[in-house]
Order: structure tokens, then C-alpha cells, then sequence
């Protein structure tokens, strides 16, 4: 059923069809079934040609959905698409392979009726029924945002006049509209009527690969994925689940050679829809994959270029980097269109978001004002946003070529893009320097990358023993790896493993960033707005200033209750992991406890004024979204901001799965501080330190912050009952306060903690809990740096 359908001659479209553009109708002509009633199989992938237009709800211009093995199947009188089960297979006789397809469940997405049968066995179908079908879930997206929506098959229809039938594939558009009587408040933000939005979906149909791809085997080690298969025909004792490297089939023209040209070089095309100067900085920085590829033996292999006038970005011939505009930032991601029976990356696409850049200017500008903006200078905001906006189209590329991300290059002096990178902000004599901000190019772990990958050994050597072989001397040369499985999280144990981080010592770094933000606070006002921009603007730019630490105390936060590991595979000579030694994890508790003073989390006087400019413009999610909350209208409220600072390095320590690390660390070595020292030293340094206003709203945070974590179900019950300990000696301590400015605080700290019930009711009123604004961008409302 899956083997390879092979044209009778090279210009003949895929399929004949035939379109009505008049009824709107579109049908395709089959081969003859088999005797199985098989009438041919396909790639069938589908793209959003229109978006909605939100971050909340991913429906972007250029997202692809999930590709499919789509089979047409006979029965009877009809034909089914028929959605195949590749993921289960079994290698060996026909018995055992009929045996595993027949084990899983398949999918039919439509049943198509048969206009015709040809004189030669052919059948045309009408494929209405199938490009009308929800097959890339618009509705269930939508669901996500809020309401109920339901396809409405009155006001969709097929396009056929965008048909277009080639060799190899087959692309035509469908306009789908989708109806709800209580759509969402982000659909309502955007649709010009919420209750009925519509899209144009492309879809695609596409010959399967010719024989003579050779599928690669994951290896931990390197930083690859591709689809998972169980094989039930492996060897009894040998894995059953089989990981595939996903890969461009790159060959060269001369195999035996150490170096050659290829027989199909990689192309991404960037969307002309990328104004420029950013359209240039895009196709600048994809191309930096080209050093590395040239390294790899391949010569000419890879280049990125312009979309040429007239080509459809949809077309599955053009791997794409797509330039998606929303209503708020939010991710940029990379991927594209596979076999899922073997991996063959078939179109490399890329989605970025066009709010990026926006974004990026206005951080710098929060840090060194806009007098050097468009000037090229080494602290012109755009120029460093340029070249963020580089190194991203080669990040969103890296992943659309096979490759994962290894958030350890910045604790190696930029090994690779395929990092989130932090801009890199020096201090060059006291003053804020941006002239470094960004690499321009790759690294050495992106060399390795691309070598591993695509790499071609001498003929009758084994790739994947080759591919070993380069995985363990990279180890050797001491470029590490750490990906999204150990560094999504803030209660993750890998500080290796961190985003936005520069540096090897995540202390160091952290240290280095407060010295930062307290320039860039100092300097703050006026100088980093426009001429002529409103100076409510002021609250929007200021809020990444004042968490411009937040990414380096996660990073020092993985510290504590940290491990030290690696990917690993029986016999390459890793060590074990082992815990981060107790100094420096006792050092990266009091570093982040510094961070709760009173004196780090007042906002300077002069600037309370600046930052309670009016607003008088028309509701804007773009600013309402980036901004704290107020003191009522446009009173900027110096008490929220300190419970906001707060949070960062309390949710950071007070980490469930970090208190339960700590307590069983600390029971293998007592050197490593436990839950009970943390505790003590934030009671002794935070809690009982309440000089003033700001230092007691830090204080309440920190309590209630410690509560939660006692209260929390993934707190190891250990470490649950010294955090309840510690608060009920806290409260009996607090009972007869003395008499001062912080008596009223006490009294109703003790009575809070004193009564259970008022204290989980305290606890859970996560609405008087001020927001921390976005940062990164996971699920809802999304972050100053994203990815």
C-alpha cells in the first residue's frame, strides 16, 4: 500500500483533475484500485494561507498543520481518504507487516463519492467533501480562545480556480468559515465580526519520495528529532520504539569524494511580506547556515534567497520562511512537512512572528534611549534588533533543517543559534554597551550539527557508526548540550540548561545583569521615548527594565537542588550525574535572597511621576498586555512593582520540585542547604526585615509564597512540613508585635496565620496576585523574548 507511485512521464501532473471554476467544483482522477481496493497513496499536508491574527489562539499565515499519509481506498461505491497509522509497523514477512496495520486504528476524514469510472479503471472522485473538512483543526483552535465554534459549510467553499496540478504535487486553496454565538474576547479583539471568521487553507498533495532515502537513528546526543516508530518485528530484547532523525535528502554529486557539489541544495526562500530592512537581515542570517554545510563537505548545498515574484509560498517545492503579523507577540517556530514513515523532510517552513523586531527596539531603547536610533551606532536599538532578527531567521531555519535546541551555547561563548540568546549587554566604562549584542554567525556546536546530520562517511562505511564516533568526540572537545527537556522550567535541575542566559557562571551572570539594570534604571525617563511619542509609553518600556534579571535568576535558581548531567549512552565514558556542590548552591540562595531587599525592589522616587502619565488613547491590547497594574487610572504603583520583582526569585527557590531535590540532597550531604536553611535565611534576611512599606509587601509575598509551596501537592511531604513548621513558629512569634509602623502588619500576619482556613483562602486568591507581565511566550499572552 505505501510504495512509491512513479509518473509515466516527468511532466505529467500527479493526478489529472478537473475543475468547474463556475460550480466551485473540484475532482480528481484515480489510478485503478489493486485488488485490495487501493487507488493510490500520498503526503497530504495543510497550511494556513490567512490567519487569524493572534498569538493566543496559533492560527498564523504559514502554520502548517500535520502531515498525513493519506491512501484513497475503494469501497464500493465510494472512495475513502484514508489517514495511515505509519507510526506501527512491523519489519519482516507480509504476514507480520499486514498483522501490525491491521493492530492500529486508521483514520477517514471523508468518504468522497465516484463521478466516473474510466475505460481503464480509473475513478473520478469529487473531492469536495475532504477540502471542505477541518483537517488542520481551525475549530478546535478557536475553542481555545474562548466559545464554541462549529464549521459552517454555507459559507465556506472550495476555491477551484487555484488549482494547480505539477509532477509532484498537487496545491489548491478552500475558504473555511467558522460560527459561534459566544465567541472568545481575544476573537472578539480581532475578527471584524467574532461570530463568523473565516480562512483560506491550502492544501497539498504530494508524491511520495522516491526510493534510496536512507533513514537515520536519533542518537541523545545530538541534537535531532524526528517521528517515533515502534517496529513490532524488532529482534525479541531489542527497543521496540525507534526514533528517526528528521533530514533534508541531501546527496552529493560525487559520493566518494570528501568534498562535492549536491545533486539538490537546500533553498529557504524568505516571504516578501518581511519589509525590509528586515527581509535582508532574514535572508543574511539563514545563510549563515552555509559555512556549515560547506564545512560538512558540501559544496553549495544550502543558500537562502527572496521568494521570486509569482511563486506561491504555499507551493511544498519552497521551504519558507513565513512573516505571520499578530495583534500581540508571540512564538516564531520552525518545523515543516515529513514522511512520517521515515523522516525526509519533504518543505522546511518557518513562521515569525512580525511584532519581534517591534519588541526588541523598544528593550534597547528602555536601555539606552533613542538618540542613536537608525544610525548604525554600536547602541542603535534597530541595529541591534537587526541583529536579533539575523540570528532568529537562522534559529527558526536550524529547526526546519532537523535540528533541536542546545541551550548550553551561552555558557560557551556562543556555540551555536540554535540557543535563546539574551542580547549581550556590557559595561564599558560604567555606560551600557550593545555593540555585541548578537553573534553573527553560527558556532562550533552548529558545525557538528550539520556534520552529524547530514554528514556522508566513504562508501561501506555505516553512518550511524560514523555519526557515533563524531557524537562522542564533540563530547571530548568539550562543546556541551542541553535541550527543551531540562531547561523549560524554572524548578528544572540543569542550570546548563537555562534560556536567556550568557555566561558560564550563572551567579556571575546574575550579578552582572543587576549591575545593568540598576544603570539602566538610573538612567531611565524621557531619552528612551520619541519625539513626540505619548509618555505613558514610559510604563511599557520600563517593565522589561525592571525584570531585566528575570531570565539570570532562573539560571542561578537551577542551581540550588541542581544536578550536573548529560546525554548519555552506554560505553561513550559520560559521568554520572552528581549534585551541584553545596557551596555553590548555599551561594545562588543568598544571591537570589539579595534580590528580595527592599533596596533592589523600590522604584526610584523620580520615577513614579513619569511612569503615571495618562493614558487617552483607545483601548490597546499591545500596550494594556506589557504593563503592571496601577494604583487606579494612571497612579503607577511603586508597591506592585516590588511584589512583581518579588516573585521572580521567591517562585524560583520555593520551586515544589526544588524543595523535594533539596530535602533528599541535603540528607546525602549535609553541605547542601535544605528547605530548612532556606527558610531560616529568608526569615532572617526578608520576613523579619520590614523597615518600611516596600520591605513589608515583600515580606507578605514571601510568606504566602512559602505557604503555597507547603500547601502544594508536588512538595515532597518533608519538605512540606519545615515550610508549616516555620510558619506556625512565625505566627506565634508575630502574636504581641511591637509597637511601630509595622505593628498592623504583624498583627494580621499572625491572626492569617493562626486561622488555616483564612490562610488557604489568603493563598489561593490568585486574582490579588499582581501579574508578572509576559515574558515568554507559552500559551496565552506572550514575551519580550521570544522564540
Amino acid at each position: 500500500m505505501f510504495a512509491s507511485l512513479s509518473p509515466a512521464h516527468a511532466e505529467e501532473p500527479l493526478l489529472k483533475t478537473a475543475v468547474d471554476v463556475a460550480k466551485g467544483t473540484v475532482s480528481f482522477v484515480l489510478p485503478e484500485p489493486d485488488a485490495d481496493g487501493s487507488a493510490g497513496c500520498y503526503i497530504y499536508a495543510s497550511t494556513l494561507r490567512s490567519g487569524l491574527g493572534s498569538a493566543r489562539i496559533r492560527l498564523d499565515r504559514g502554520m502548517i498543520g500535520e502531515e498525513q499519509l493519506l491512501c484513497f481506498q475503494r469501497y464500493g461505491g465510494k472512495v475513502a481518504v484514508r489517514f495511515e497509522n505509519p507510526k506501527f509497523r512491523a519489519s519482516g514477512d507480509a504476514g507480520t507487516e499486514t498483522g501490525a496495520q491491521e493492530s492500529f486504528a486508521f483514520s477517514i476524514p471523508a468518504m468522497l463519492p465516484i463521478l466516473n469510472t474510466g475505460k481503464d479503471g480509473s475513478l473520478t472522485v469529487d473531492m469536495a467533501p475532504f477540502l471542505a473538512s477541518d483537517v488542520i483543526g481551525i475549530g478546535d483552535a478557536l475553542k481555545r480562545g474562548g466559545g464554541s465554534f462549529r464549521f459552517a459549510p454555507g459559507q465556506s467553499a472550495v476555491d477551484a480556480g487555484s488549482l494547480k496540478a505539477f509532477p509532484d504535487n498537487i496545491e489548491i486553496d478552500a475558504v473555511q468559515t467558522f460560527t459561534s454565538d459566544n465567541p472568545g474576547s481575544e476573537v472578539k479583539l480581532i475578527a471584524p465580526d467574532a461570530k463568523s471568521t473565516s480562512y483560506v487553507v491550502h492544501h497539498s498533495f504530494i508524491r511520495l519520495p522516491e526510493p534510496g532515502f536512507e533513514p537515520r537513528l536519533a542518537d541523545p546526543r545530538a541534537p535531532v528529532g524526528g517521528p517515533v516508530v515502534y517496529d513490532y518485528g524488532s529482534a525479541l530484547g531489542m527497543p521496540l520504539a525507534i526514533q528517526l532523525a528528521a533530514k533534508f535528502r541531501l546527496e552529493k554529486a560525487d559520493p566518494t569524494a570528501e568534498r562535492s557539489t549536491v545533486k539538490k541544495p537546500i533553498v529557504f526562500y524568505i516571504d516578501p511580506a518581511a519589509p525590509e530592512p528586515v527581509r535582508t537581515a532574514l535572508v543574511e542570517g539563514v545563510n549563515y547556515w552555509q559555512e556549515s554545510f560547506e564545512k560538512a563537505g558540501f559544496i553549495d548545498a544550502f543558500r537562502a534567497e527572496v521568494l521570486p515574484e509569482g511563486a506561491d509560498p504555499m507551493d511544498v517545492r519552497y521551504s519558507m520562511v513565513n512573516w505571520s503579523n499578530r495583534l500581540t507577540r508571540g512564538w516564531s517556530y520552525g518545523g515543516g512537512i515529513r514522511d512520517p514513515r521515515t523522516g525526509e523532510i519533504i518543505k522546511g517552513n518557518v513562521v515569525i512572528g512580525a511584532l519581534r523586531v517591534w519588541q526588541d527596539i523598544a528593550i534597547f531603547e528602555g536601555l539606552v534611549g533613542t538618540a542613536q536610533n537608525g544610525t548604525g551606532g554600536p547602541n542603535d536599538p534597530v541595529r541591534a534588533a537587526l541583529d536579533r532578527i539575523r540570528q532568529l531567521g537562522a534559529h527558526e531555519v536550524g529547526h526546519a533543517i532537523g535540528f533541536m535546541h542546545n541551550f548550553a551555547g551561552s555558557t560557551q561563548d556562543r556555540t551555536t543559534v540554535m540557543d535563546y540568546p539574551p542580547p549581550r549587554i556590557k559595561l564599558t566604562d560604567g555606560k551600557i554597551d550593545l555593540s555585541d549584542a548578537y553573534a553573527k554567525s553560527g558556532g562550533a556546536w552548529d558545525d557538528f550539527s550539520v556534520d552529524w546530520l547530514y554528514g556522508q562517511p566513504a562508501p561501506g562505511v555505516n553512518p550511524d557508526a560514523a555519526a557515533a564516533e563524531k557524537a562522542l568526540a564533540i563530547k571530548e572537545a568539550g562543546v556541551a548540550f542541553a535541550t527543551d527537556i531540562d531547561g523549560r522550567d524554572i524548578a528544572l535541575p540543569s542550570a546548563l540548561a537555562s534560556m536567556w542566559d550568557d555566561g558560564p557562571e550563572p551567579i556571575a551572570a546574575l550579578d552582572h545583569m543587576v549591575k545593568v539594570r540598576d544603570i539602566a534604571l538610573s538612567n531611565f525617563g524621557y531619552q528612551t521615548l520619541l519625539p513626540g511619542e505619548p509618555k505613558a509609553n514610559l510604563r511599557r518600556k520600563f517593565v522589561p527594565i525592571w525584570l531585566l534579571h528575570r531570565y539570570d535568576v532562573e539560571a542561578a535558581g537551577k542551581l540550588i537542588g541542581g544536578m550536573d548531567y548529560e546525554y548519555a549512552v552506554v560505553g561513550d565514558n559520560h559521568p554520572d550525574p552528581k549534585p551541584v556542590a553545596g557551596a555553590t548552591q548555599t551561594a545562588a540562595m543568598n544571591a537570589l535572597i539579595d534580590l528580595l531587599s527592599y533596596e533592589t525592589l523600590t522604584v526610584p522616587d523620580r520615577l513614579v511621576p513619569l511612569l503615571s502619565a495618562p493614558v487617552t488613547r483607545l483601548p490597546d491590547q499591545q500596550f494594556n498586555i506589557e504593563v503592571m497594574p496601577n494604583a487606579g487610572a494612571a497612579a503607577f504603583d511603586p508597591l506592585v512593582a516590588a511584589d512583581i520583582g518579588a516573585q521572580l526569585p521567591l517562585e524560583s527557590l520555593l520551586a515544589p520540585e526544588r524543595l523535594t531535590r533539596m530535602l533528599d540532597q541535603h540528607r546525602r550531604d549535609p553541605s547542601i542547604p535544605g528547605p530548612a536553611e532556606l527558610v531560616a535565611a529568608l526569615d532572617a534576611k526578608v520576613v523579619s526585615v520590614r523597615p518600611n512599606a516596600i520591605a513589608r509587601r515583600i515580606a507578605y509575598r514571601t510568606v504566602l509564597t512559602i505557604a503555597e509551596a507547603a500547601m502544594d501537592k508536588n512538595t515532597a511531604p518533608g519538605a512540606a512540613a519545615i515550610l508549616d513548621d516555620y510558619l506556625t513558629r512565625l505566627g506565634k512569634r508575630l502574636t504581641s508585635p511591637a509597637r511601630g509602623d509595622g505593628a498592623p502588619w504583624a498583627s494580621f500576619m499572625a491572626t492569617a496565620l493562626g486561622d488555616r482556613e483564612r490562610l488557604i483562602a489568603l493563598v489561593g486568591e490568585k486574582e490579588a496576585v499582581p501579574d508578572v507581565p509576559p515574558g515568554m511566550p507559552i500559551g496565552g499572552d506572550t514575551g519580550w523574548f521570544v522564540d
